[in-house]
């Protein structure tokens, strides 16, 4: 069932990419200050806060080629925040 059926508005993308950047950088602002929890934060900071960059410049692509590849970075780096 897609959100409409439950009620809700579906988000847009671009909305969610940037609210999931924000998520990411409250998890690291709350992280330990220990070395292990600020390297691998770190990563998940960057890799996390770059996917709704990578969307936004995939939507300014100037072919098809470049979009689709813009759009796997983006996949990519969710992967990679996952992992």
């Amino acid at each position: 069932m897609n959100d409409e059926g439950r009620g809700q508005e579906p988000k847009d993308l671009q909305i969610r990419t940037k609210e999931f950047a924000l998520r990411v950088i409250r998890m690291y602002s709350a992280l330990p200050k220990s070395t292990e929890a600020q390297v691998l934060g770190k990563q998940v900071l960057r890799s996390g806060t770059s996917v709704g960059a990578n969307y936004r410049e995939a939507n300014r692509a100037r072919s098809k080629p470049e979009f689709i590849a813009k759009k796997g970075d983006c996949l990519q780096e969710l992967d990679e925040t996952a992992y």
